[in-house]
């Protein structure tokens, strides 16, 4: 999300877009690395740990300036951004424990195709012909990656596609807490809400863990962590209309840890998936004047 203004620097476009793809990157590490946990614990726990990581070091940060820093009168925006968060998180990793690595976090990420319509639903917000045009695009990608003559529909992509849906949510509570709230405190609210709400599943499905998940357990929240940090850096840099679209690197990103890894390689039918989803999503955000902050640190 943007840094509310302080400490902006000079425009540098290339530096802005290198930062948010290793943020894209540290994204699609985490997503393989909640896969391979599912094998030593559940979701929640995973989750959990997530955000605990990141709220032990946004705590801090975010006191700097002294308690009365973290007041705010957009309570009710932080509830929603954090809600909507931790379960388009939860969505997405639990669906790659059923699914391809790659298809479930293309499912998930497809999240600026479905803002227009939320916007519409929410706000009667009008949205225009192009972002139309590209969410159309995007949606015609979906349904390929989806395979639905294949058992590739099952409860795996519902999750996934459910993800999105609270991804986009998300993405727009950031948007409007972005106008009033910077960037410090924002993270303070998502990580100590996300903490709280989830901490009841991970309590309910606790289990002891072994010493390798562990590891992942710390990986996973650190990813989580630097791709946060490289978001914030980027945006002082360089705008949101101008690196948002970077946001799909996740994708490619995440299809060359999947074949490197699991040895799955995108089917051509799937490539051309992919790229109706990333060239539609492009088409989507161009059109829209205030495009969505990139979806990295969007939930």
């Amino acid at each position: 999300m943007p840094d509310s203004g302080a400490g902006h620097k000079p425009e540098n476009l290339g530096l802005g877009a290198a930062l948010v793809a290793l943020a894209s990157f540290c994204v699609a590490l985490m997503s393989a690395l909640a896969k391979e946990i599912g094998q030593f614990t559940s979701t929640g726990v995973v989750v959990f740990f997530q955000n605990l990581i990141c709220l032990l070091f946004i705590v801090p940060v975010a006191i700097h300036g002294g308690w009365a820093s973290l007041r705010t009168e957009k309570i009710g925006l932080h509830i929603l951004r954090a809600a909507t968060g931790t379960a388009a998180w939860y969505a997405l990793f639990f669906a790659i424990t059923l699914m391809p690595l790659t298809n479930a976090v293309l499912l998930t990420f497809s999240a600026p195709l479905w803002m227009p319509l939320i916007a519409w639903v929410v706000s009667r917000q009008k949205s225009s012909r192009a972002t139309w045009i590209g969410a159309a695009i995007g949606f015609v990608g979906v349904v390929l990656v989806l395979h639905p003559d294949r058992e590739q529909l099952n409860i795996g992509a519902l999750f996934a596609l459910a993800g999105a849906l609270f991804l986009a949510v998300a993405q727009m509570s950031v948007r409007w807490l972005s106008a009033t709230e910077p960037t410090a405190r924002i993270l303070f609210y998502y990580f100590l809400l996300a903490t709280v709400l989830v901490a009841p599943i991970a309590w309910a499905e606790w289990q002891p863990v072994a010493a390798v998940a562990w590891i992942y357990l710390i990986a996973v929240g650190c990813a989580l962590l630097l791709a946060q940090l490289f978001i914030v850096f980027a945006y002082r840099y360089a705008s949101a209309v101008k690196l948002g679209p970077l946001i799909y690197t996740v994708i490619v990103f995440t299809a060359l840890i999947d074949w490197a890894v699991w040895d799955r390689a995108p089917t051509p039918l799937e490539f051309l998936g992919m790229a109706l989803v990333i060239g539609g999503g492009l088409v989507a955000i161009r059109g829209n004047t205030e495009a969505p902050p990139a979806a990295a640190q969007s939930a």
